[in-house]
């Protein structure tokens, strides 16, 4: 090797120690810095990622502690209705409280929706011939958060006859202990 080397000329050891140091530097950058600076870029992309994750865990730790709330809330209304709470009965006792009995078309059931110890009683409502202050009466008085009883949808349409008075679909729904659950008690 050393042979070889004095055999050369001064501009070709000059040529040859610029191509090995232009090797050398070559896969010193090929091996150490790219894959270094690409290390840098996957720790820069998996923090980027793993905030948003934990920014997304923290939005859903508020929602479930909201909704752990609420359910608590539910929990505790439910303990405290009658045990023979009925919301058929319930609807009939308000619209005779605020004079509608004789106003009521139908009450029908929907179909009710079972959530663990909890069942989501719903019915739907027909009322005619009323006026908006009875409407607005009749509202106010069966949206109770003591019962659990909502008011979750409502149709207006004016009666064909006479225009001043209201035709009023509406339905209303609440929660109480699970009817099967009892059953089996």
């Amino acid at each position: 090797m050393r042979q070889f080397w004095e055999q050369l000329t001064r501009s070709q050891k000059r040529a040859l120690t610029a191509g090995i140091i232009f090797v050398i530097a070559a896969v010193i950058v090929q091996f150490a810095i790219f894959p270094w600076l690409d290390g840098r870029q996957r720790i820069k992309a998996s923090l980027a990622a793993n905030e948003k994750i934990l920014r997304e865990l923290k939005t859903l730790g508020r929602e479930y502690g909201l909704l752990r709330r609420s359910s608590e809330e539910i929990r505790a209304a439910a303990a405290k209705l009658p045990p023979d709470f009925a919301l058929f009965s319930y609807l009939e006792k308000k619209a005779q409280e605020t004079g509608l009995k004789g106003h009521i078309k139908a009450i029908k059931p929907l179909k009710p929706t079972s959530a663990g110890a909890y069942e989501e009683t719903a019915a739907e409502i027909k009322i005619e011939n009323l006026t908006i202050r009875q409407l607005t009466d009749f509202l106010y008085y069966v949206e109770s958060p003591e019962q659990m009883v909502r008011i979750r949808k409502m149709s207006l349409t004016k009666m064909k006859d006479n225009p001043k008075y209201l035709v009023a679909d509406i339905q209303v729904f609440a929660y109480q202990k699970s009817t099967s659950e009892e059953r089996s008690r």
